[in-house]
């Protein structure tokens, strides 16, 4: 994998929309495709990952798993497993997490709107 050249202009400019615009901080915790709807169905409690796995049928193993990771470090998941033979994980929504459900919400209803058209 190659390194990411943290003083090219590209990524002091990416550094500088996160820093200060509330919108590029928002996508950079959220964006992508599969983020919104693992906090969507975290939204209803918490859920182990098979649960999520099943829910979500079309997302794979790779992008289930790295995507917990990340929004674990962002602090918008809490993952938690309990030392047991077979390993019980389950996921739940951190204070931060629970403070995005409004606006997961909003694109929730956004969506069922336009689908009427």
């Amino acid at each position: 994998m190659t390194a990411i050249k943290t003083t090219s202009t590209i990524q002091q400019n990416k550094q500088y929309a996160l820093d200060n615009c509330p919108v590029s901080y928002v996508m950079e915790k959220i964006g992508g495709y599969w983020k919104p709807i693992i906090l969507y169905h975290l939204s209803n409690g918490e859920k182990r990952y098979s649960e999520l796995k099943r829910a979500i049928p079309a997302i794979t193993e790779k992008m289930l798993i790295q995507h917990l990771k990340q929004m674990e470090h962002d602090g918008l998941v809490i993952r938690r497993a309990k030392p047991i033979v077979p390993p019980h994980v389950s996921y739940i929504l951190s204070e931060s997490g629970e403070a995005l459900i409004p606006v997961i919400d909003a694109m929730a209803k956004w969506a069922l709107k336009e689908m009427e058209k």
